[in-house]
């Protein structure tokens, strides 16, 4: 085997490896990725129901208020 064909077999063969290394880092790189999406959408949804309860005790609280304002008005009314 002369020597110019060793050389060729040996870049051959490190291309290759390094072209299989590659792939696998690539793979897991997106793999890791894909499980980052997950957590941040269900991160997203858990703030999302946080939200909404707010919201509906919000609109609770503002109900009571309303209430209590017509309540104090009424009251009032008469009296003037």
């Amino acid at each position: 085997m002369s020597a110019a064909s060793k050389v060729v077999l040996g870049l051959t063969a490190v291309l290759s490896v390094g072209t299989v290394a590659g792939v696998h880092i690539q793979q897991s790189r997106l793999r890791e990725r894909l499980r980052e999406g997950v957590v941040r959408d269900i991160e997203r949804q858990n703030r999302k129901e946080e939200n909404l309860r707010l919201l509906k005790e919000q609109i609770a609280l503002t109900k009571q208020l309303e209430i209590e304002r017509e309540t104090v008005l009424m009251a009032k009314g008469p009296q003037q």
